[in-house]
């Protein structure tokens, strides 16, 4: 196939109006990188800002779950990482397989098809095939594609997901549901809530939200990034990587940024905004980002466990009945997330959003 030159391309129209997306373009056999994805230079990645792995996110075996010990370790990882590698899961090695290959499918699908669930085209909000994040409000665009499933109900998912994955993300999102109600009430412990009602449910796990990322082989990774620097607006957000990684997270305390390598069979689970603002900032929603590959194409699934867009959140009575200053407002998850949605990825500037 012959290159071809970027700059006699309409990049915004080849890859989200005509629905290439950057799988597209990668497929064109680009030998530079279009300069709508050149990143500022403090936002590519600088490797002498990275720390060697000697000290990366904790791997907690879940295997037995009711270990004092591994509540510890869980609730020391939400409070000092944000991040934590978890394996010995309960989520069937098969299931992860499978919603695996079948993000490989929907990319491989014509763009078509893909385009019928764009923003323009979908039937409904709670299905989205997209590029970068938010492209009329971003600078310089990031390297990846999306599916995003928002989920309502089985019915709606059942006609409306698109049949190529839509029985994989579902069977994910159903076998990492005792996952994440172990995960939920183990960090609720460590603040001294004792019993997650239906009100306390719905706002730690009324909602939830599947991506299928892919990330394409990239002609200059240096220059650009898949996922620039961000937090989830989640509460928790329960990820499966493949084998080829990418995933940083930032030290609290060197600021630097820490690969988080791929472990055959794990989940990388992240405390999200949410949780940040409902724990009074004890658990840290931290802030990573995504480097692009200039050799592979990679791939990520990521559930969002979400309060409801109709709950108010705001710190937990338990955590503040103790005379502990509250630094977070109540506020509308939904405000909450339209904000985040409205701008380009900005680090943790969202969550300055609730603060007092």
């Amino acid at each position: 196939m012959p290159t071809i030159d970027s700059k006699s391309l309409n990049i915004l129209d080849f890859v989200v109006n005509q629905g290439h997306g950057v799988k597209g373009l990668a497929e064109l056999g680009l030998e530079t990188l279009p300069y709508q994805y050149i990143q500022p230079p403090q936002e590519r990645f600088n490797t002498s800002h990275e720390e060697d792995n000697k000290d990366s996110i904790p791997v907690i075996d879940m295997s037995n779950s009711n270990d004092p010990h591994v509540a510890k370790a869980i609730c020391d990882a939400a409070q000092k990482w944000g991040f934590f590698q978890i394996v010995n899961h309960g989520v069937p090695t098969h299931v992860l397989e499978d919603v695996k290959d079948a993000t490989h499918k929907f990319f491989a699908l014509p763009p078509q098809e893909k385009l019928k669930y764009s923003k323009e085209q979908s039937v409904t909000h709670n299905v989205r095939f997209g590029t970068s994040f938010t492209p009329e409000a971003e600078k310089a665009l990031e390297w990846k594609d999306y599916l995003s499933l928002f989920f309502v109900s089985d019915t709606e998912a059942a006609s409306l997901w698109p049949p190529t994955c839509r029985d994989q993300a579902m069977e994910y999102i159903k076998s990492s549901e005792l996952l994440v109600k172990k995960l939920l009430n183990i960090l609720m412990n460590g603040l001294n809530v004792k019993e997650i009602d239906e009100t306390k449910e719905s706002i730690l796990m009324g909602s939830k939200r599947i991506n299928l990322n892919y990330y394409p082989k990239c002609p200059s990774p240096e220059l650009t990034v898949g996922v620039g620097r961000h937090s989830d607006v989640s509460t928790l957000t329960i990820l499966l990587q493949d084998d080829i990684g990418g995933l940083f997270v930032r030290n609290m305390e060197t600021m630097k940024w820490i690969h988080v390598p791929p472990v055959s069979g794990s989940l990388v689970i992240n405390v999200g905004d949410a949780l940040q603002i409902m724990s009074n900032g004890k658990y840290k929603s931290v802030e990573h980002r995504v480097t692009a590959n200039g050799s592979n194409n990679r791939i990520s699934v990521p559930i969002f466990v979400n309060p409801k867009p109709s709950d108010v959140i705001g710190p937990l009575e338990e955590v503040i009945a103790s005379g502990e200053e509250p630094l977070y407002k109540n506020v509308l998850y939904s405000d909450y997330v339209k904000h985040f949605f409205r701008k380009a990825h900005d680090g943790k500037a969202t969550v300055e959003f609730a603060k007092i």
